[in-house]
């Protein structure tokens, strides 16, 4: 297992950015809650995944809350992993998704 980091970051366009690492899982995915909520209440959010190794289904329910709290991106390319997670569930069309050099929406 990798360690999961969340390190919450200005981007240029000034929208947070959670670059999100290692894998998450039930046990971690609470560091990308607690920074989120944190850093950006209710403000537009970028959520960075490219560094993501593994996630379930409990860090796609996360982004899910958030994205009902504030109008919340991933910045991808999204790993083959996580795109597969969102796809078998039905979640991809939920997510804009930007590259690191698009705008926030």
């Amino acid at each position: 297992m990798t360690t999961p980091k969340v390190a919450v970051k200005m981007g240029a366009d000034g929208v947070p950015v959670a670059v999100c690492s290692g894998d998450f899982d039930m046990d971690t995915t609470s560091l990308l809650v607690e920074a989120c909520y944190e850093a950006t209440p209710g403000q537009p959010l970028v959520v960075d995944v490219t560094q993501v190794t593994f996630a379930d289904s409990s860090f796609l329910n996360a982004l899910v809350r958030l994205r009902k709290d504030c109008p919340l991106t991933l910045q991808g390319p999204l790993p083959d992993q996580f795109r597969r997670l969102l796809e078998m569930t039905g979640a991809l069309g939920l997510f804009a998704i930007r590259r690191p050099t698009d705008p926030a929406r």
